[in-house]
């Protein structure tokens, strides 16, 4: 079989005959413009570009120039480049883009110049056109009929040759070169009069991925993540390892069949680039707006929508996502979980993959304190834990550089259509399981979480691996990549969800040695909001209900100076029952201040306190055990212990009243850094219901009195 350079070669030269306006191109292959010079100058990529896969690689920076002034689809350009720009010689170079240029000049229809084209068509009686053509069987005339894209044309006959040997063209349609012929029959007027003469493809009409399998055994994983990162457009020597292994996590959603993917990050990080121009075979949804209909399946017209015609299917500005339907997230949650939902009678399956795309407004230092990371959802979707529990993986758009000029290559890559349609043939393998001969996964992953995992790890591997050749420690590194995107999606759902999500400790067995190794999330590790080592004297962490009903962390912080009893408070607004609260710990404190020390005063002294709500969820009302301890604090100057977060409250009397929720109080504790939890000896009852890891996490202090907890919150024994 004659090589697709060849062909293409060989297809414009046989309408070129044919044609006055059509290129002549006969003596332009790849193999011509090989220099040996220039070669020898390359840097090892591109020689093994060069080498491997000659005559689907393009510059990148050829692409730039041209697309700037041609609306052309990306992948149709880099074909033609791909053919008449393979070289380093600038001459040759040259030549090849006037060449090109000139083809899509005179070839190229453009939509509101159909009729112009037509009219050419019947005047000359031959024609040569580039356009999207799809075909279809006639059953009822048992012919094959050609519809194009641009030229508004169909039902056009075309010879069986042509969807035998391109099958694409019976699977959505592919671009091509077609020399047109017009004779209209005056006896036959139903017949068409335009007749298709020659067709030739300008995107890869297949792809041998034996081939591509055995080209990347050439390259090192760090060379052909390369390749494809400047394939898509980016300059790899630009961007960390990190970055690196990021941009290639945008890529999964292409490779893997229904896989869920959310990008959240600043604006100018190329979020949905990958999914708009790389691929014809994803499609961006702009504006939110969407039907059930136009998703999922149509049932006026009996046609399956978006998820049954694309592999991907992206929405871009997550915030503004809205269905007209109601029912159109129930279906969206269903189809995300299981690849199918149900219209009518009947139920569909498809396997396009789902990404949410979209911008972060705050830091996501505030976001972390004071909602979730799925914030800018709408709040169907960013408040739904069963919505977000489906969502596979969730890739850190912050940590992504908004991108400038030094981040677009002018290096080698893939023809954008070479790169779409062999991830595309990777999507049929499956590498899932590659991970059970070294490693197995711990037991805080769920089933969806191992699911999510699994995919991630299937996706990475088809990606860099295509070959089915890694090592151990290659696949260590994706396994951990690949956990740390999906327990950033529990971490989230943790704190929307409480104690349904607790186990978010996620890690994996090594099978060589038994050893458990647990990943982590960057962005939960740091900026704890109970830090370590011992605070100021006055200074205190309490967990407790706030306004909203959300579990928070609160800090308490005490002055005290010489006066004649007052006790000021700030922080609190005019919230009643939090004054009452304050005001119920400084009583207490007046009447048994000589129980906890004589050396505390309550006549000579004022003491101040500043309450704050550190993750804006609204003040708690549960503050009197906590500013009693305070007080005591600064009155004897003495700080409390290290990592310690106060639980519990005391009425007037000092009775002890146990804690609401306490496991998911707890898991607070431990999400924001406590490592010793003072807890009142009438919740030791509930610790049932707390699971034992999370118990496992913190040294519990038991207190049986108001003046017992005062005396063990500051160490005194």
């Amino acid at each position: 079989m004659d090589s697709i350079e060849n062909s293409i070669a060989k297809g414009y030269a046989d309408f070129a005959d044919d044609h006055e306006n059509t290129v002549d191109v006969t003596d332009i292959t790849a193999d011509t413009f090989e220099d040996t010079n220039s070669f020898l100058e390359m840097s090892d990529i591109n020689k093994k570009l060069r080498s491997c896969f000659d005559g689907k690689i393009v510059r990148k920076d050829l692409t730039k120039s041209i697309k700037e002034g041609a609306n052309v689809p990306v992948y149709v350009l880099e074909f033609l480049l791909g053919q008449y720009c393979s070289s380093d010689d600038p001459m040759v170079i040259e030549e090849g883009l006037n060449r090109v240029k000139k083809i899509l000049a005179e070839n190229y229809v453009r939509p509101d110049e159909a009729q112009k084209v037509l009219s050419l068509l019947r005047q000359r009686g031959s024609h040569s056109v580039i356009d999207k053509i799809t075909v279809n069987l006639n059953i009822k005339k048992d012919t094959y009929e050609a519809e194009f894209s641009n030229l508004g044309i169909k039902g056009i006959p075309i010879n069986e040759e042509y969807p035998s040997k391109y099958d694409r063209l019976l699977c959505g349609g592919i671009w091509c070169i077609v020399q047109l012929e017009y004779e209209f029959v005056e006896e036959d007027k139903n017949a068409s009069p335009i007749l298709i003469h020659r067709l030739t493809p300008i995107q890869m009409p297949y792809v041998d991925i034996d081939e591509l399998k055995q080209g990347r055994k050439a390259f090192t994983q760090e060379e052909w993540m390369s390749v494809l990162l400047r394939s898509t457009g980016m300059e790899s020597d630009a961007l960390t390892e990190r970055q690196k292994w990021l941009l290639i996590a945008r890529m999964l959603p292409l490779v893997e069949n229904n896989f869920n993917l959310c990008e959240l990050g600043p604006r100018s990080t190329g979020k949905s680039h990958i999914y708009k121009e790389i691929s014809p075979n994803s499609i961006l949804v702009s504006g939110g707006q969407t039907t059930v209909a136009n998703l999922f399946y149509n049932m006026g017209r009996k046609t399956v929508g978006l998820v049954g015609l694309w592999d991907c299917v992206a929405f871009d500005e997550v915030a503004g996502i809205h269905f007209k339907d109601k029912d159109g997230i129930q279906i969206m949650k269903d189809y995300m979980a299981s690849g199918s939902f149900a219209r009518g009678k009947e139920e569909k399956a498809a396997s396009a993959s789902m990404v949410f795309v979209g911008n972060i407004n705050q830091s996501v230092d505030v976001l972390l304190k004071t909602s979730s990371l799925f914030a800018p959802f709408p709040p169907e979707m960013g408040t739904d834990t069963a919505f977000l529990d489906r969502m596979h993986c969730y890739v850190p758009g912050w940590e992504i550089p908004k991108f400038r000029p030094e981040h677009f290559t002018n290096d080698y890559g893939f023809i954008t259509d070479y790169l779409a349609e062999f991830i595309r043939e990777l999507r049929k393998e499956q590498y899932g399981d590659a991970l059970d001969k070294y490693f197995r996964l711990g037991k805080n992953l769920n089933q969806r979480d191992t699911i999510a995992v699994r995919k991630m790890v299937d996706g990475f591997i088809k990606l860099l691996y295509p070959d089915g050749e890694f090592t151990k420690e290659q696949l260590e590194e994706v396994l951990k990549i690949s956990l740390e995107m999906r327990r950033r999606v529990k971490e989230q759902l943790k704190k929307l969800g409480g104690m349904e999500f607790y186990d978010v400790n996620f890690s994996y067995i090594d099978l060589d040695d038994m050893s458990e190794h647990y990943v982590s999330v960057p962005e939960q590790g740091g900026g704890k909001l109970i830090p370590e080592g011992m605070c100021n004297p006055g200074q205190v962490y309490t967990v407790g209900q706030g306004r909203s009903g959300m579990i928070g962390v609160f800090r308490l912080e005490s002055q005290m100076m010489p006066g004649n009893g007052k006790f000021e408070r700030s922080g609190l607004g005019s919230d009643g029952k939090c004054k009452e609260a304050a005001n119920t710990a400084f009583n207490f404190l007046k009447a048994n201040a000589n129980r906890i020390s004589g050396s505390i005063s309550t006549t000579t002294k004022d003491y101040i306190i500043n309450y704050q709500d550190l993750q804006g969820i609204g003040m708690t009302d549960k503050l009197a055990l906590p500013t009693l301890i305070a007080l005591s604090s600064v009155a004897l100057g003495k700080p409390v212990g290290s990592s310690l977060a106060v639980l519990g409250e005391i009425s007037i009397a000092g009775t002890l009243i146990k804690v609401d929720e306490l496991a998911n109080s707890l898991q607070v504790c431990l999400d924001s850094g406590a490592k010793k939890v003072l807890l009142p000896i009438t919740s030791a009852a509930d610790l049932s219901s707390v699971p034992a890891e999370l118990i496992g996490c913190f040294n519990l202090i038991f207190y049986s009195s108001a003046e017992d907890a005062v005396y063990k919150a500051l160490g005194v024994e």
